[in-house]
């Protein structure tokens, strides 16, 4: 069976090189995703190159997802060496960007004093060391380790999001913005998102004309406002981290279900990201609890999973992938794909706002339902946008979905999307040539055999906003 859930790698220092690439795309790789918070823009504008051609080198269609680091307060560097925190002793912290020992935190945020209150629980890390203020005065905070840990590196430092003065996205993310949108790179993230506002504030074409934005939900606001978030945004990632720190850890696991649920009736690709195999960043294998949070996260209808550290910077990027690959493998076969039906019905389906929004989610419906009562293996969806690939894969579908578009950047944006195949085709005129077209390009590829019965969902023809037409054809 065709995995179905895809995959999103984070590309690091362990990551970067062409052969270590080639080979995490032979494992599974969909997505490759280049973050922002660590590095020069030079440096990340090197791997996203590299990347591309390494891609077309292949022949395997990777998209590329940049992270903006957004308002990401972080502690200034413990050096080459990792840092040890012992429970209940006393460390101090203070603004500053120089660097950071197990005495004392220089934390790169000018506002530390003012929205840091005594009695604050502050995570370093995403939780590997959790601090608690217990006096400030001066020009530091005095803090005590309620949980001890290893800190290396630059690790981000949790400030509560309704205290934080940053807006999002920062000057530095619009920079980055401006860069890789000029580039073409397909989807961005942004982080540290509280309300539409913020997506809307990142002023870029509407997608597939620019990249796809993807709102990182890790903050309280975020769920609060959640609706109005995953309507603006083109699609919305699970930061389970810093969410995790916002929210009581009891709560994490529901908001995580709460908001796959929500995407998926919107036809949002929505991501579940942080530690989902984080041994492997030392081990060759994972811990049987990250086996099963990867396949419960397909259970909940994510459309991808993503690695962080596991492949930025762990011993072996691409047994990584192949480890997610087969975890998420086994867990699609798993899948229940009938009950989701009835768990979908629960939800808004239709969005009767806006007609040709409401006419292409009718149709979807209708290939959906054809799909399941002939036994159809394989729906091929044409989309100049991808918006209908994106609406036909939020029924999950047993049948395979290939999405089609004549434009490069709207495939390349179809990699993100659960149980989707993205295919480039020209651009035809008629939907009888849309058709032709769809089915030949489906034969030469091996997704169809001869005689077996196709749903094609299309508009009338390439002028149409909505996919109009549901066709049930025998391949030749």
């Amino acid at each position: 069976m065709q995995r179905r859930t895809k995959i999103v790698a984070t590309i690091g220092p362990a990551s970067e090189s062409e052969s270590t690439l080639a080979d995490m795309m032979a494992a599974g790789m969909d997505v490759a995703r280049i973050g922002l918070a660590h590095g020069t823009l030079d440096e990340a504008i090197e791997r996203y190159q590299r990347i591309r051609r390494v891609s077309a080198e292949v022949g395997r269609p990777v998209g590329i997802l940049v992270d903006l680091p957004g308002p990401k307060v972080r502690a200034a560097s413990f050096g080459e060496t990792s840092v040890k925190f012992h429970s209940d002793s006393t460390v101090e912290m203070l603004v500053g960007s120089q660097s950071s020992t197990d005495s004392v935190i220089e934390v790169d945020y000018e506002g530390l004093l003012e929205d840091v209150l005594v009695g604050d629980t502050l995570d370093v890390g995403d939780g590997r060391v959790v601090l608690d203020v217990v006096d400030k005065g001066g020009d530091r905070l005095k803090v005590r380790v309620v949980h001890g840990g290893v800190l290396s590196g630059c690790p981000g430092v949790h400030i509560p999001a309704d205290r934080l003065r940053i807006s999002t996205p920062t000057p530095a993310d619009f920079v980055a913005l401006d860069a890789f949108t000029d580039l073409g790179v397909d989807m961005v993230a942004i982080s540290f998102v509280r309300s539409a506002h913020d997506i809307r504030r990142v002023g870029t074409e509407p997608h597939p004309r620019g990249p796809l934005l993807c709102a990182k939900i890790e903050t309280r606001a975020a769920v609060q406002n959640l609706a109005g978030i995953i309507d603006t945004a083109g699609s919305v990632m699970v930061a389970r981290g810093d969410l995790g720190s916002e929210c009581s850890i009891e709560e994490l696991p529901h908001l995580q279900k709460q908001i796959i649920q929500q995407c998926i009736a919107r036809g949002r690709p929505v991501i579940t990201a942080t530690q989902m195999l984080e041994s492997m960043v030392s081990r060759p294998s994972p811990t049987r609890a990250e086996a099963s949070d990867v396949a419960n996260a397909v259970f909940d209808g994510s459309s991808a999973l993503m690695l962080s550290g596991e492949t930025a910077v762990g011993v072996d990027p691409a047994n990584v992938v192949r480890t997610m690959d087969r975890i998420a493998r086994r867990a699609d076969e798993e899948f229940d794909y009938e009950g989701w039906a009835e768990r979908l019905a629960e939800l808004r389906m239709t969005d009767s706002s806006h007609d040709d929004t409401a006419i292409t989610d009718a149709m979807t419906m209708a290939a959906w339902r054809a799909a399941g009562e002939l036994g159809i293996s394989t729906i091929l969806a044409i989309s100049g946008t991808g918006f209908t690939v994106r609406s036909m894969a939020r029924f999950r579908p047993q049948a395979r979905i290939v999405g089609m578009s004549h434009n490069e950047r709207a495939a390349a944006q179809l990699t993100l999307s659960w149980g989707t195949t993205p295919v480039l085709v020209k651009d035809r005129g008629s939907n009888d040539e849309m058709v032709r077209q769809a089915v030949a390009v489906a034969c030469e590829r091996d997704y169809v055999r001869s005689g077996e019965i196709v749903a094609v969902l299309a508009g009338a023809d390439n002028r149409s906003r909505s996919a109009n037409v549901l066709r049930l054809e025998r391949v030749p």
